[in-house]
């Protein structure tokens, strides 16, 4: 069974219907592009200027046993307090 000539895929249109992707330009580089769907990074760059950057590993810093400790217990006294002062009863 064929397929009707308004379901073809044309370039630049959006699932085979009528409706072209909108042009937009670049908040980076000022060049024109197509907004599509399946377009990552912010509606308002190019794929060229949305692309992620690589994150330089040697920035990482890894933790210790006793940052994560220290950590750890922050995060649990932060709970309890919240815990507190959420649930708290009025007297």
């Amino acid at each position: 069974m064929p397929v009707p000539a308004s379901r073809v895929h044309k370039p630049g249109r959006y699932h085979g219907s009528c409706m072209a992707f909108p042009i937009r330009v670049c908040s980076v580089c000022s060049e024109e592009f197509e907004l599509r769907p399946d377009k990552p990074g912010f509606a308002n760059r190019c794929p060229a200027c949305s692309a992620p950057e690589n994150a330089d590993p040697a920035t990482k810093q890894s933790t210790d046993a006793d940052e994560r400790k220290t950590l750890k217990e922050a995060n649990e006294a932060r709970r309890q307090a919240m815990r507190d002062l959420l649930y708290r009863k009025e007297s």
